[in-house]
């Protein structure tokens, strides 16, 4: 499960995002001072709880991009399932749908790999992780805790296996 700590300010913005049809970030109507809505907006974004999306309206832009236009910003299904309005999605929706950088996140790339191997019955340990992805161990156990467990929020279990060492599972939501 995805789990963040969302600020009043971050919950008021996501929230009236998420209760839009079209599930716009701007305007906003939260009380916010100075570079506060920035501020909210930057983090949301960083967690992929927002995505940037070209404005419709320009009353709603957020930035002016030089090749794409005027910019706004859009609540991802990931705010919807952080703020308890929808279900998690399973693991391989997840690695398709994101919203950061859908061009890496295909299935052919090494984070589908590494989720596959995650998911197979008896999961995976460090060294097989390392050795089929071609990655130093220090990666493997990085993109475990940071990437699976923080950024796509998946449930991350380990048991130790005679003989095998350590090996780590995706657990079901």
């Amino acid at each position: 499960m995805f789990h963040v700590q969302l600020s009043p300010a971050q919950t008021a913005i996501l929230s009236t995002a998420c209760d839009r049809e079209d599930g716009l970030v701007f305007p906003v109507t939260a009380n916010l001072k100075g570079g506060a809505v920035g501020n909210v907006c930057k983090s949301l974004l960083k967690h992929g709880l927002i995505e940037e999306v070209i404005a419709d309206d320009h009353n709603t832009v957020w930035r002016h991009d030089t090749e794409r236009g005027p910019i706004t910003l859009r609540a991802t299904a990931q705010a919807q399932v952080v703020l308890g309005i929808t279900e998690a999605p399973k693991a391989e929706a997840i690695v398709q749908h994101r919203g950061d950088k859908p061009d890496r996140q295909h299935h052919g790339s090494k984070q589908a790999a590494l989720i596959a191997m995650l998911q197979a019955e008896g999961g995976a340990t460090i060294a097989e992780i390392a050795s089929a992805l071609g990655w130093q161990p220090h990666t493997s156990r990085s993109v475990l805790s940071g990437v699976l467990k923080k950024k796509l929020g998946l449930i991350i279990t380990s048991e130790k296996i005679d003989g095998r060492g350590r090996a780590y599972k995706i657990t079901a939501h």
